[in-house]
């Protein structure tokens, strides 16, 4: 799944991670692929089926799963 880099930095913000907003933001490219990039979101500190749950809801429906997660 593609996600845009300025909707991770807005939520790690809402979430008051501001240092971890500002690292996704210099090291993320602009738009994410949860597979290609799983790497450097786990470096990150990011757990990507939270990630996917907290910007898709329900619509996702157990893609965390299928991501190995």
């Amino acid at each position: 799944m593609q996600i845009d880099k300025a909707q991770i930095f807005q939520l790690l913000q809402s979430q008051g991670q501001d240092d971890k907003a500002r690292q996704a933001d210099r090291e993320l490219p602009g738009t994410v692929d949860t597979d290609r990039d799983s790497g450097l979101l786990d470096k990150l500190g990011i757990d990507v089926s939270s990630l996917l749950g907290s910007l898709g809801g329900g619509k996702l429906g157990g893609l965390g799963g299928k991501l190995g997660l």
